[in-house]
């Protein structure tokens, strides 16, 4: 009767096969950690908002809101959409040239506040269009919600000032 033969050391592969995979990937480890802990993997953006400014209605149709948004963070972060004043619609739009000096409001679905930057709302670009307008007076203020892709909704004021001011 013949004993099972065990395995001899000559099948196992040599010590070196195994250690230099095994310290490749301890030195991997350990440099993205280090990497990471240093601040280099980015970091996500970070939203700060002032009151900004509504502008008192000259009409029946809607108005205009206008906020600066300021990202310190290290990633871009998209303004997805506004949430007005109850019972007041609130929408990003932007003006756009059609041609023979004409302008026109189209609605934006989002605009990217940039990592280290800003986005500036002005009444020749983007802002945020609240229809009906409310009544207001100069001084007067109304709350809005700004939503973002990444970053929780932030509740911001804006005051009510005359147009050109």
């Amino acid at each position: 009767m013949k004993r099972p033969s065990l395995p001899s050391f000559a099948s196992l592969p040599p010590l070196s096969a195994v250690a230099v995979p095994l310290l490749t990937c301890l030195v991997t480890l350990g440099a993205l950690t280090a990497w990471t802990a240093g601040g280099n993997a980015g970091r996500p953006a970070e939203l700060t908002i002032p009151e900004g400014r509504v502008l008192i209605p000259s009409g029946a149709e809607a108005t205009a809101a206008f906020f600066t948004l300021r990202n310190t963070g290290g990633a871009d972060d998209v303004l997805t959409g506004v949430t007005g004043p109850t019972g007041h619609r609130a929408m990003l739009s932007r003006t756009v040239d059609i041609g023979h000096n004409a302008r026109s409001m189209a609605m934006v679905r989002g605009a990217t506040v940039p990592a280290g930057g800003a986005l500036t709302m002005t009444p020749t670009t983007l802002d945020v269009m609240v229809s009906p307008p409310p009544r207001l007076a100069p001084g007067d203020r109304l709350t809005f919600t700004l939503h973002f892709r990444h970053s929780p909704p932030q509740r911001v004021r804006a005051r009510a000032v005359r147009p050109g001011s």
